[in-house]
């Protein structure tokens, strides 16, 4: 894996910054929708959002092959994409048996660790598949999700109406404030949610590089 640099933390921030401005104001947007009571079709208060239109969960399907062009056209891409793809395949399934593992009922502390540290594993692959691009996903993700983060915490302690607040039923009765913010808010938002930006992304974006940079390729001269 590269070395992150003082230059390449810069680029990465300039990278990101349009696309966490977007993102962000999609999050404040679905906020005041929720709280508004718009159209469920497009601000679902339902526990999980049930794939209301305004979003934030769809925008690294687009931002990933963004990132990836961007990237590519600085010189920094993958030297197969197969084994990228496979990789980042393999960190897709170890971060879905991660979260089975840690959010199947009954929860407990021991599963929910174990299940997280899984997770965790398959960003890590994502790395071995384009290191520049697994950074600038991971950058994203945090600055995508702590707001939310933040968002959920505001929600749940005041007991705002939205799909930020509602739990899906076997997150419900994990006792205090605090163990339902963590297990049902914090977590996913700053584990969970980051491996299926860093996933989703990297997948699109290996693909849509492939796709492109091979469209431009250069013909070969006649005889």
């Amino acid at each position: 894996m590269a070395e992150t640099t003082p230059d390449t933390r810069r680029s990465t921030a300039c990278l990101i910054l349009v696309p966490s401005l977007i993102t962000l104001a999609v999050t404040i947007l679905r906020v005041v929708g929720e709280l508004q009571q718009w159209s469920p079709i497009f601000f679902n208060r339902a526990a999980g959002g049930r794939a209301a239109i305004v979003g934030i969960s769809w925008l690294p399907f687009i931002f990933g092959p963004y990132f990836a062009l961007k990237l590519s056209a600085a010189g920094d891409k993958p030297k197969a994409t197969w084994k990228a793809l496979l990789f980042v395949l393999l960190g897709a399934a170890l971060g879905f048996c991660g979260g089975k593992a840690g959010y199947t009922a009954p929860i407990t502390a021991t599963k929910m660790f174990l299940g997280h540290l899984l997770i965790v594993g398959g960003v890590v692959l994502v790395f071995f598949a384009w290191c520049a691009l697994a950074k600038t996903l991971l950058a994203y993700g945090y600055a995508a999700r702590i707001p939310v983060a933040i968002v959920m915490f505001l929600a749940m302690r005041f007991g705002w109406e939205t799909h930020y607040s509602a739990l899906a039923p076997g997150l419900r009765g994990l006792g205090s404030f605090w163990a339902t913010y963590t297990v049902a808010g914090l977590l996913p938002q700053l584990v969970a949610w980051i491996w299926f930006t860093v996933i989703g992304g990297a997948l699109v974006g290996i693909i849509v590089n492939a796709i492109v940079r091979r469209g431009q390729a250069p013909t070969p001269a006649a005889p």
